[in-house]
């Protein structure tokens, strides 16, 4: 895709020479099937140059976050044998594996984050799209939840170190917390998060009374959600909290995480999203009219992502497409979509508001956040 696109997407198929292992939720080859799909839609707009080419982060980069000492770990790991601290670092776990280039993938992640970046910042482009990005759980000297570099951390203190002031909005079904413990302390930067409470899921932190120290403080915003949160739930909470925030912040640049795991048949967490209510939210974010970066994140049914951040490209192109799979990329993918859910209906549902239980969760975040953090930004 050629760099003076309103759109861009920046990728490497470098990135599908890379495994966490073959018993990891974690699958790397989802990026490779969202791409496949996106090609199946046509939605490449150059099939020469369907995408910026991400290169690896260099060291000095990933030093905008994280610790000297914990880059040389990573480093050693590369070669895909743990050492007698790789511990220490959070290495060498059943969720952080030591595997065979796991310090190139981080870099290349990480890359592919800086790129979107400059697409979004130099005027080449309206939105850049980083599928591999949103590996929002890595803190300065810890690995944690599968990410080894924090790449929305390391791009967000690229870009205050420009002087601008960001937003990023995290729908992941996890809390974005090494994102927004690197920027408690901050004004520049608005962290927000919805997320399946901590109570009930990793990493069992993001909680309303969360919302930043010193200069920061009312500048990280937690919407804990409880398990079953359906469409209806969700949004109304978002609605509530996220437009008339970033309106009265005013950023000069948005980042989202858009993690695909809030979708019903995901197997690693508990909410009850549809597609359709998933896109809802993607619409939303583009209806804001600003320079944005994406960033994809969590999602462990590879044919929900694929799908999602199918869908989520197509909004950012304004392009409409169906929300049945073309019949190339079923007959490319048999293992992949034989067992295709059939809750993917895009329409949102508009006459149920979910459990009650999970209505007075939402309800009750809401209500805090208006009292804590409203006042802050002047609302």
């Amino acid at each position: 895709m050629k760099g003076s696109a309103k759109e861009v997407l920046v990728f490497s198929e470098e990135l599908n020479q890379f495994s966490y292992g073959i018993d990891h939720p974690l699958r790397i080859e989802r990026l490779q099937l969202t791409m496949d799909l996106m090609k199946a839609y046509g939605l490449f707009d150059d099939a020469a140059a369907p995408w910026v080419e991400a290169s690896p982060a260099e060291e000095s980069d990933l030093l905008l976050f994280h610790k000297q000492k914990y880059l040389q770990i990573l480093e050693k790991a590369d070669a895909g044998v743990a050492t007698e601290r790789t511990w220490m670092y959070g290495l060498a776990s059943g969720d952080n594996p030591v595997f065979p280039g796991l310090y190139r993938w981080s870099r290349l992640v990480t890359g592919a984050t800086l790129e979107s970046v400059r697409q979004a910042l130099d005027g080449a482009a309206r939105i850049a799209f980083n599928i591999s990005g949103g590996l929002h759980h890595a803190m300065p000297d810890k690995a944690s939840g599968f990410c080894y570099i924090n790449d929305p951390a390391v791009g967000i203190a690229f870009m205050l170190q420009k002087g601008l002031r960001v937003a990023y909005v995290d729908v992941d079904a996890h809390h974005g917390d090494g994102v927004e413990a690197a920027f408690y302390n901050t004004d520049r930067v608005l962290t927000i998060s919805l997320h399946q409470h901590g109570r009930t899921l990793f990493p069992g932190t993001g909680f309303p009374e969360d919302i930043g120290r010193g200069p920061g403080k009312g500048y990280a915003v937690n919407i804990p959600l409880a398990p079953g949160t359906d469409d209806k739930v969700y949004m109304w909470a978002f609605m509530e909290v996220v437009p008339p925030l970033l309106e009265a912040f005013d950023p000069d640049i948005l980042v989202t995480q858009l993690g695909v795991d809030g979708l019903a048949a995901d197997p690693l967490t508990a909410l009850n999203l549809t597609l359709g209510g998933y896109l809802r939210l993607v619409r939303e974010m583009k209806s804001w009219n600003r320079k944005w970066v994406a960033l994809g994140g969590g999602g462990y049914n590879i044919l929900n992502v694929a799908k999602g951040w199918t869908q989520a490209w197509a909004i950012m192109k304004a392009i409409e497409i169906p929300g049945e799979l073309p019949a190339a990329f079923v007959a490319d993918h048999p293992s992949e979509t034989q067992d295709e859910a059939d809750f993917f209906d895009l329409s949102f549902p508009a006459d149920t508001f979910g459990s009650d239980y999970a209505r007075e969760t939402a309800e009750e975040a809401v209500s805090r956040i208006k009292k804590s953090v409203f006042p802050v930004l002047g609302l």
